[in-house]
């Protein structure tokens, strides 16, 4: 089987979700960063920057989601979760509750005027880098990754 090979990517059982989980991930630190570092330095531009990442995390979220069910079903056939694939499950779906939480709160502050954001937000977000790595920890030993440590 050649790496370059278009049936390899497209057909592959997980392979898809593997591949895009790292959008949403990616985006979410970002985000998460820039807004930091936007409230640290009072700078709304470094904030925007954040909100646009935080939007795309939120939405690229959909791909990943639908694509690790599928993973799910194609591999496992639909069995029942357990192990580390339900903890899995269970980090991914804190992991998207945290990050559509966190867009949500960024987009209510800038529909109102002049609107501030909690400061608890912090916290959240920085909840969420944990569970979003705690996430992607799992699914390294699922995937193969992480079983030589």
């Amino acid at each position: 089987m050649s790496p370059f090979d278009w049936r390899t990517v497209l057909m592959a059982k997980h392979a898809q979700h593997v591949a895009l989980i790292h959008f949403p991930i990616a985006l979410f630190i970002a985000a998460v960063a820039l807004d930091l570092l936007g409230l640290w330095t009072k700078r709304e531009d470094l904030a925007t920057a954040g909100y646009i990442n935080l939007s795309l995390a939120g939405l690229s979220l959909f791909p990943a989601i639908l694509t690790g069910l599928a993973a799910w079903q194609w591999q496992l056939e639909g069995h029942r979760l357990e192990g580390v694939l339900l903890w899995h499950l269970l980090a991914a779906c804190c992991s998207a509750l945290i990050i559509w939480s966190s867009w949500w709160i960024h987009y209510r502050a800038r529909r109102r005027l002049r609107g501030s954001k909690p400061g608890w937000r912090v916290v959240l977000e920085l909840a969420g880098v944990l569970v979003v790595a705690l996430t992607g920890h799992l699914g390294g030993f699922l995937s193969g990754v992480n079983t030589n440590l």
